[in-house]
């Protein structure tokens, strides 16, 4: 064995059970996700789309989420920042822009919806809403459905701190571990909801809340990918176990606006923002990888033109793709005639 196979054989992915392969697609969608983020934020304000709510910098950690857990059998209910997580499961760019444009081809509400509101039957994505929060007693629906009928599978639920103040997330946690639910929570904690940081919405961990509810909750830096697939890879495991849910908190930053409607200078300064720019995960990621022998300038020259390509023809495709015709602007809204009641 070479020396570089020694060093890769001792790694940390390897440690982990991740391959090399695995270890480098986990860069790609890293990379997709932020590419795709920018140009949604470019359309935006080009005035080519209405809204955009951007997940920069959050794309390490939802993509080890994703890695972590078995895509074949478990469910996934994401917020709306989650586009690494998302795409990580199986959700192509195209559909992402045919969201974003708002055309009757989107397969997460056929352009009905706001950006974000992921939804996708055939990759066990299952549809968010508006109002935050909702989509954990949803997980723990599915977890508990996936009990009562010895199905081995798990679900995932990812918010922002802000949602862990809401009365729905303290319902799902409670009925999940009295239940002992095969349910993971993750709260992707940003630090701001909105304007307010999290120094005025929680006075300690929110990762603490989960031993009131009797399972394990833990914090992790979310700028560590392997770290965040450890945790979550071993939270997976022990609800397939039956021992259980977990709640995962994700320490991370928003360094975008909340949305294309927010000015987040109004709360925070450029300084803090650039603070945590610097620590960006993926840089450090690449760096990881092209210290074992990996990856490459040339690899990543490569990878950034395959996939502006990629988000090139996608967006052409999305802008030109025709909108819902209005006479189908009621469907799924009202019972139509000749419909079961």
């Amino acid at each position: 064995m070479t020396q570089t196979g020694t060093v890769r054989q001792n790694s940390r992915h390897a440690a982990l059970g991740i391959s090399d392969e695995k270890a480098v697609a986990m860069y790609e969608i890293m990379k997709l996700a932020r590419m795709y983020d920018e140009r949604g934020q470019l359309l935006q304000r080009a005035g080519k789309i209405n809204f955009h709510i951007s997940g920069i910098t959050q794309e390490p950690s939802q993509t080890a989420m994703a890695f972590a857990m078995d895509r074949e059998r478990d469910w996934f209910l994401p917020y709306y920042r989650d586009y690494a997580l998302v795409l990580s499961v199986g959700m192509t760019v195209k559909e992402l822009m045919l969201s974003i444009f708002a055309k009757a081809e989107d397969p997460n509400s056929a352009g009905r919806q706001m950006p974000g509101h992921f939804g996708c039957r055939r990759l066990r994505i299952v549809t968010g809403s508006s109002p935050v929060t909702t989509q954990v007693p949803h997980a723990v629906g599915f977890a508990l459905a996936a009990k009562m009928r010895g199905e081995d599978a798990v679900s995932i639920v990812s918010f922002g701190e802000g949602s862990s103040n809401q009365g729905d997330f303290h319902e799902g946690l409670n009925f999940a571990g009295v239940q002992k639910l095969p349910v993971v929570f993750v709260c992707q904690n940003n630090q701001y909801a909105i304007s307010v940081p999290f120094s005025k919405q929680s006075a300690g961990k929110i990762a603490d809340r989960a031993i009131g509810y009797g399972f394990p909750g833990y914090r992790v830096d979310g700028n560590d990918p392997l770290e965040v697939y450890r945790v979550v890879k071993e939270a997976r495991e022990r609800a397939a176990a039956g021992e259980g849910p977990t709640l995962i908190e994700i320490m991370t930053y928003r360094v975008t606006a909340h949305s294309t409607s927010d000015n987040d200078l109004a709360y925070r300064t450029k300084e803090e923002v650039e603070i945590h720019k610097a620590k960006d995960g993926i840089p450090v990621y690449r760096r990881y990888l092209t210290e074992l022998g990996l990856w490459s300038d040339e690899k990543e020259d490569e990878l950034t033109r395959r996939l502006r390509a990629m988000i090139d023809e996608a967006t052409e495709y999305a802008e030109k793709a025709p909108f819902q015709p209005p006479e189908d602007s009621f469907r799924y809204v009202y019972a139509e005639e000749g419909e079961a009641r």
